[in-house]
C-alpha cells in the first residue's frame, strides 16, 4: 500500500529524526525537503520577503515529484522532511499526489524548547532562525497535531504509527 507522509513543524522540533525514523521503520523512502531546497539554491530570502518565497518550496516539489510519484507508483511509502510553513506547498504536493492516501503531522513545542534542541546540533541554525521559523509555522495548523514537548524520539514516533495503515514493518519499536 502506497501513500506519502508529510512531518512539518519548526526548527528543532525533531522532524529529521521522527521522519528518519518512520522512514526506517516503514522501510519508506525519506525525502528532506530542507536538502533539496539547499541544493537546488532556492534558500535564498529575498530583501523584500520575510522568509524563502513559497514559489522556492514549489520549485522543489517541482524537481522531486517525478521520483516521488515513480516511488508511490511501485507501493513505496513516502515521507517528507520539512518547515512546510507555505500552504501553498502543501497544497501542491496533495494536487500533484492526488491519486496517494497521505498523512500530514504537525509537530509542536513551545519555542524555548525547540531553541534549546537547535543548540544541541552540531550545528545549530541559533535562536533568531529558531524564532523566525517557529513563527512561520506556527501560523497554521494542517493534519495531525502531534505534541513533542516532553516526549522522546520513540514516544513520537509511536504515537504518529497509530495513525497510520499497519503495514509490514522492517523494524520493531
Amino acid at each position: 500500500m502506497s501513500y506519502f507522509i508529510i512531518i512539518r513543524g519548526p526548527l528543532g522540533i525533531g522532524k529529521s529524526s521522527v521522519a528518519k525514523e518512520l522512514s526506517e521503520i516503514l522501510n519508506a523512502e525519506y525525502i528532506s525537503m530542507d536538502s533539496i531546497i539547499e541544493e537546488l539554491g532556492l534558500d535564498k530570502v529575498p530583501e523584500t520577503e520575510e522568509c524563502i518565497p513559497a514559489k522556492s518550496f514549489i520549485k522543489a516539489d517541482e524537481y522531486i515529484l517525478p521520483k516521488i510519484k515513480k516511488k508511490l507508483a511501485e507501493g513505496k511509502i513516502v515521507v517528507f522532511d520539512g518547515n512546510f510553513y507555505h500552504k501553498e506547498q502543501i497544497e501542491h504536493l496533495l494536487n500533484d499526489l492526488s491519486n496517494y492516501k497521505h498523512y500530514i503531522f504537525t509537530l509542536k513545542a513551545p519555542l524555548k524548547v525547540c531553541i534549546e534542541r537547535d543548540k544541541q546540533r552540531a550545528k545549530p541554525y541559533g535562536k533568531w532562525a529558531a524564532m523566525a521559523v517557529h513563527n512561520l509555522v506556527s501560523r497554521f495548523d494542517y493534519g495531525t497535531i502531534i505534541n513533542t514537548e516532553n516526549k522522546n524520539l520513540h514516544q513520537v514516533v509511536k504515537e504518529i504509527l497509530s495513525y497510520l495503515p499497519k503495514p509490514k514493518r522492517t523494524k520493531k519499536l
